[in-house]
């Protein structure tokens, strides 16, 4: 079954909506030049009520390891999400204590060349766009990855929609899916509706 991560939570409402409707994870932004970006101890009053079968995870952009490691023990997170240039290096000092999952933004063949680098537990292949470091609302060209060997389970993200999730599973097959502009109705606030045509979208395919 395809796992399901909505990223971009923001407020409790919204996590308990996804959390409803038996997602896989849920994604809080920690990086504050992000449209998204929540605090930690907003992110406390929503983790404190989640189930426990929901993965909680941290995304980050080239924050320093310590502070990364202060707010995932704060706040019990799974996942942190590393989604700027973190190197191989970078990662594997933080992979011992947490599951990571590295981003790459997918502009051509070449962006997929150090990919395989990382020792992580999963990849997210979101789009490039140079002014932004996630969440642009815009998908790559998925035929990039039909002939790459992927060799850790990876996650679909950018551009995703209710409207496009089911070409996206049976094109790429991913382990899983990230959605977050894309079920809103304005940045950080999740459209209920759209969620639930999302995930229900998604699991007719599964």
């Amino acid at each position: 079954m395809t796992k399901i991560k909505i990223c971009g939570i923001t407020n409790m409402i919204d996590a308990l909506a996804a959390a409803e409707l038996g997602v896989d994870m849920l994604g809080f932004v920690f990086y504050n030049k992000s449209k998204r970006y929540v605090e930690a101890k907003t992110v406390r009053g929503i983790v404190n009520e989640l189930p426990g079968s929901i993965l909680k995870v941290g995304v980050f952009v080239n924050e320093e390891r310590d502070k990364v490691l202060d707010i995932a023990a704060d706040l019990s997170l799974d996942i942190l999400q590393l989604h700027g240039d973190e190197t191989p290096e970078y990662c594997a000092l933080l992979k011992g204590e947490y599951k990571v999952m590295k981003a790459f933004r997918i502009k051509d063949k070449t962006s997929l060349r150090s990919v395989n680098d990382y020792i992580v537990d999963y990849y997210l292949f979101d789009t490039y766009q140079k002014s932004s470091a996630g969440g642009t609302g815009e998908i790559f060209d998925w035929e990039l990855l039909k002939d790459f060997e992927v060799l850790k389970p990876f996650i679909l993200s950018g551009g995703l929609d209710p409207d496009n999730v089911g070409k996206a599973i049976l094109e790429v097959a991913p382990y899983g899916v990230d959605v977050s502009s894309g079920i809103e109705s304005s940045p950080g606030k999740k459209d209920i509706g759209l969620l639930k045509k999302f995930v229900t979208n998604l699991r007719r395919l599964d």
